[in-house]
């Protein structure tokens, strides 16, 4: 209490807590933006690796995150199919520069990033991605690189260890809500750790695998899940 005749220590007490219950209120009704992540590969754009198996006759490179779970597994494979063959990385970009993304996904994209920010989380790399990303309208694209010695494959670098999830888990800390879409293995970290994890035109096997994740198979219907887990969470 203060002195009798003195109303300074009150006023001051009364303005303090005022301005400490105006802030927590304001703590309390904040609500969270909604960031959507989404896989490249099999969701916006054809399957790379595919692509190139086709061109250069080397059904082996048909493999992929569909059929192998273990990254480092796979592209260990595959720079070792590299060497087999001969092929170097300019090849690789023609065939790439030849690929457009899969039918509707540029107007799915376009729409998606009108309503909300959109990130692209892949596993492909820096020197694949161009041609598609532009063709795309250049979204934000987080990905790996490769190590390249006169345009030749010699190895590859993650941006970090299982970096869909750890961006997701980023984006959580910024205290933004999460809707996460794939179609892979090398997705379902990412879909786990988001908010809302969509399955899209995934292989019936990681469909059976993973029953908790919504699957759908139109950009349409996958729009609509992204709505409705954006409605939810906000």
């Amino acid at each position: 209490m203060s002195e009798p005749g003195s109303t300074r220590a009150p006023v001051f007490y009364v303005r303090v807590t005022s301005r400490l219950f105006h802030a927590a209120s304001l703590r309390k009704t904040v609500l969270k933006q909604t960031v959507i992540t989404l896989d490249l590969e099999g969701v916006l754009v054809p399957e790379i690796w595919i692509a190139v198996a086709e061109a250069t006759g080397i059904d082996e490179l048909r493999r992929t995150t569909r059929d192998e779970p273990d990254y480092d597994v796979l592209m260990r494979y595959r720079l070792g199919l590299l060497e087999e063959h001969g092929l170097k990385l300019s090849a690789i970009q023609k065939v790439i520069g030849s690929l457009a993304p899969l039918p509707g996904a540029r107007a799915f994209l376009d729409d998606l990033r009108a309503r909300t920010q959109v990130l692209i989380l892949s596993d492909t790399f820096l020197q694949f991605a161009n041609p598609l990303m532009q063709q795309l309208g250049w979204p934000t694209l987080f990905c790996n690189h490769l190590e390249i010695v006169d345009d030749k494959v010699i190895n590859y670098h993650l941006r970090q260890p299982d970096q869909k999830r750890e961006s997701v888990l980023a984006l959580k800390r910024l205290n933004y809500a999460v809707i996460s879409a794939g179609d892979s293995y090398n997705d379902i970290t990412m879909l786990a750790e988001a908010d809302r994890g969509i399955l899209f035109c995934a292989p019936n096997k990681v469909k059976e695998e993973f029953p908790k994740f919504q699957a759908v198979e139109a950009y349409e219907d996958l729009l609509d899940a992204i709505d409705s887990g954006m409605r939810q969470l906000g």
